[in-house]
């Protein structure tokens, strides 16, 4: 789930062009594992990708469950792509061909790397046995289940040092800046609100009446931001993080994607994946992350208040 960018480690166990795959499975590693090794490839060399492998490499990457039932029309068709970029993008990392890079996938599914899928075979199923007719607490009961299976997700990949990284940057902060436009407003909101109640300075960038750069005339080296975006990632959000940085600033991005155009920019980068039901993403994993992270900079901080010890005397 998370990922500290910037990082100097040398790309692991995906071979290099132009060898022809992956390892055989003759090597100890499950199919789980190679395709963990494929994805961090390809965020590795995301920059050097033409722009419509980009396109399909944030795709993979964000649809990796379903990669291995996907026909190569339907990832072209997603990615706005012909399927001849498709198999340039699996030749790119050393597969014969998108079938063969489609393996990796396909072998990998399971419900514990992918028990959305499940989820989402279900309710396609439940659209059409109702043919268009359900209830409202057939929606309601819909979007809760789809909103567990994503909190499930979630919880599994907390396990991170990043999310460490990320609370200890928010102790040492002196200022906490905020951004998120449109449907990650809620969410920057939300953590202007519950900071509120810490000793640090907060700062919500509503923006309103475009004056952005004149609300943050006040960063500081030593402050930090946190920039919620998602696909198709807001520009404004972005500028506002490189402002931080050309400050002397650090970001705290929380985003959909190691691949997204903040994770060059943060200093910890928290990716958050949601579900999508009757074509409306959720906003639960990211509320919980947001309030996870406010939690636990109460924790710490009040861990460090020192109370004066009581005067002596009979």
């Amino acid at each position: 789930m998370m990922k500290k960018p910037g990082s100097s480690a040398k790309p692991v166990g995906v071979p290099a062009v132009p060898e022809p795959a992956l390892p055989s499975p003759a090597r100890a590693v499950t199919a789980q594992t190679d395709a963990d090794l494929l994805v961090k490839r390809i965020t590795n060399e995301f920059d050097t990708l033409s722009r419509q492998l980009k396109l399909i490499a944030r795709y993979v990457e964000e649809n990796r469950a379903h990669i291995g039932l996907d026909r190569i029309q339907d990832v072209a068709g997603r990615c706005g792509v012909q399927p001849s970029a498709v198999i340039r993008f699996a030749k790119r990392f050393g597969f014969s061909g998108y079938t063969e890079m489609q393996k990796i996938f396909r072998e990998g599914i399971t419900r514990q790397i992918a028990p959305q899928r499940d989820y989402q075979t279900r309710i396609r199923s439940l659209i059409a046995a109702a043919q268009g007719q359900l209830s409202s607490a057939d929606i309601a009961h819909e979007f809760i289940g789809g909103s567990i299976t994503g909190m499930q997700e979630l919880q599994r990949d907390m396990h991170s040092t990043v999310f460490d990284e990320a609370v200890d940057m928010l102790v040492q902060a002196p200022s906490i800046w905020l951004v998120g436009t449109r449907r990650s407003f809620p969410v920057a909101s939300y953590l202007a609100y519950a900071l509120q109640h810490t000793e640090k300075r907060v700062e919500l960038l509503s923006g309103l009446g475009g004056m952005n750069e004149g609300q943050m005339r006040g960063i500081r080296p030593g402050d930090v931001m946190i920039v919620v975006s998602f696909a198709p990632y807001a520009e404004e959000s972005i500028q506002c993080a490189r402002r931080a940085v050309a400050s002397g600033a650090r970001v705290i991005a929380i985003a959909d994607s190691q691949m997204s155009p903040l994770a060059a920019l943060a200093s910890a980068l928290l990716v958050v994946s949601e579900s999508t039901i009757f074509g409306f993403r959720s906003l639960t994993n990211t509320m919980a992350l947001a309030q996870s992270l406010f939690i636990a900079l109460a924790y710490r901080t009040e861990l460090l208040y020192q109370p004066a010890s009581p005067a002596s005397g009979a």
